[in-house]
């Protein structure tokens, strides 16, 4: 799985007129929970651009004082004007202590539906789960390859070993629906009723 490195320093005061002071010297307050303490630390805007600015699921190893967190990006906050980033939360990685984290769904396969002239629609791009943190992975792959016309992968049907999904299982995620040429052929095949 991908880490990303960040260097930043331990934050001594807090409140709006801190906050401010740090984000006009282009550092990012951010705060990483779930270990023994809380721990605030700034860390300069660009650090975080690899982490923040992509689809994908990654590792955060982030040194404090000296000291190395390995951690997931839980949340994250943007300026209502800029548009430029503002604060992190971020939950670390305790081994042995289960994590809640949303994870990239990866479709492989040439489904049978696609194949017969279907159209496949992503419906879901990620799940939510549970699991320990030695089982973490970049994505759930999910298995297009029997997926026929007018047929729907539900969440119940991904399998996803040391994960409980907190999705509900009768959502799709995907399905292959009957492009307009489809149906257009299909309704020249069938005979009108009445005519012979």
């Amino acid at each position: 799985m991908r880490t990303i490195t960040i260097e930043g320093q331990l934050r001594t005061e807090t409140g709006k007129k801190a906050a401010r002071q740090l984000r006009s010297q282009d550092l990012v307050p951010g705060v990483i929970y779930g270990g023994q303490g809380e721990i605030n630390f700034v860390a300069p805007a660009s650090a975080f651009k690899p982490l923040v600015y992509t689809p994908d699921f990654q590792v955060a190893e982030i040194t404090v004082d000296g000291k190395t967190y390995k951690a997931i990006l839980k949340d994250l906050q943007f300026d209502k004007v800029t548009d430029s980033l503002i604060h992190l939360d971020f939950l670390e990685l305790v081994a042995g202590k289960p994590v809640i984290a949303t994870i990239p769904l990866r479709y492989t396969g040439n489904s049978a539906g696609v194949k017969a002239g279907g159209r496949l629609v992503i419906k879901i791009k990620s799940l939510k789960i549970k699991t320990l943190p030695e089982f973490l992975q970049e994505s759930i792959e999910v298995d297009l390859t029997d997926l026929q016309l007018n047929e729907n992968i539900r969440v119940e049907d991904v399998k996803a070993e040391n994960y409980e999904i907190l999705n509900s299982p009768r959502i799709p995620i995907a399905s292959i629906v009957m492009t307009r040429q489809l149906r257009q052929e299909e309704a020249a095949a069938t005979p009108a009723k009445g005519k012979k």
